[in-house]
């Protein structure tokens, strides 16, 4: 199965579309699923695959472009770019972005920073978590 048939067409509703389409693309990109260079689909193509207008599609194309994410090559179609450093870059900020997620939730819970560093330490080292084993609540 292609990168392309694994993106999930079930959109929410707090996010525009547009923007959840280039985050299934930057993932599989960084993931390695996607390759450097790699041609993509039309954007007919993946409007029809993910059930979206083609004018939605159009737009996500043209800001992966202009985050020099993809180019275009007349004639040929559109390609992710080749430059490698591009995936460590889209790892580290999608890391980023995960850990203030998992910092603002651990924060509204009531845990301190350094209950989020134990909490954390523990769960990474397979210790006790709450209690629990942390192998017993998986």
């Amino acid at each position: 199965m292609s990168a392309w048939e694994s993106f999930s067409t079930v959109f929410n509703d707090n996010t525009p579309i547009y923007s959840q389409i280039i985050t299934l693309f930057t993932r599989s990109f960084a993931r390695g699923e996607i390759s450097a260079g790699e041609r993509i689909p039309s954007i007919r193509d993946m409007a029809m695959l993910l059930k979206v207008n083609a004018n939605t599609m159009q737009r996500v194309y043209q800001e992966m472009e202009r985050a020099d994410l993809i180019s275009s090559k007349r004639g040929t179609g559109y390609f992710f770019t080749e430059d490698k450093d591009m995936v460590e870059k889209i790892s580290i900020g999608m890391a980023g972005e995960a850990i203030a997620r998992f910092l603002e939730e651990m924060r509204a819970l009531g845990f301190t920073d350094k209950q989020i560093m134990t909490e954390l330490s523990n769960c990474m080292e397979g210790g006790e978590r709450n209690g629990v084993a942390a192998s017993e609540s998986r």
